[in-house]
């Protein structure tokens, strides 16, 4: 899953959604020097991670992504899964989306000094260009895997990924509305 997945199965403080946000700002970094709650939502991050990329339906998902692409396929099903769960975000809370939103883009202006460095780096340009809320348009998906391709060093097609996206579209979301609830009620039992 991608962030706005990750910050949805948060809990509803500010030390969960920035444990489950940094569990992707972490790999290879200490969290020792976090709160207890913190720790506890980067490793509900890394739980939610496993549990995914362990599911037979997120593999069904993965497949349906181009050969030529198949590398980054969990990269991008995490991306598309966050494109259906914003455009169905009404199903699944019961806070509209630019609220919660809002709010977590409040909680990361408010906690940008224990921010790892790329993340408080991308803070201005996550707010101001309302990455969260742009996922639910295709134009705002593949804006994000543009700029995914130009993070990774060596040459990628992670920037033509929307075509599996236009391609696939109605079996990823079918895909995607049959994982979900089975990780909301996996998370219940964390």
């Amino acid at each position: 899953m991608n962030y706005l997945a990750h910050l949805f199965l948060a809990d509803d403080t500010p030390e969960s959604l920035l444990g489950n946000l940094l569990g992707d700002f972490m790999k290879g970094q200490s969290i020792e020097s976090y709160s207890d709650a913190i720790r506890q939502g980067i490793r509900r991050h890394q739980q939610v991670d496993s549990f995914t990329d362990d599911h037979p339906i997120f593999r069904q998902s993965k497949r349906r992504i181009h050969p030529e692409r198949r590398r980054f396929a969990g990269v991008l099903v995490d991306i598309f899964y966050d494109h259906f769960l914003a455009i169905h975000w009404m199903q699944y809370s019961s806070i509209p989306l630019p609220q919660f939103t809002q709010h977590v883009y409040g909680v990361l202006n408010r906690h940008q000094a224990i921010l790892p460095e790329r993340l408080r780096k991308a803070v201005p340009a996550i707010i101001s260009q309302d990455w969260l809320c742009s996922y639910q348009t295709l134009s705002g998906i593949d804006y994000a895997l543009q700029r995914m391709s130009l993070r990774i060093k060596r040459a990628n097609l992670l920037n033509e990924g929307i075509q599996d996206l236009n391609t696939h579209y109605s079996q990823l979301e079918r895909d995607f509305k049959a994982f979900l609830p089975e990780l909301i009620q996996y998370v219940a039992t964390l």
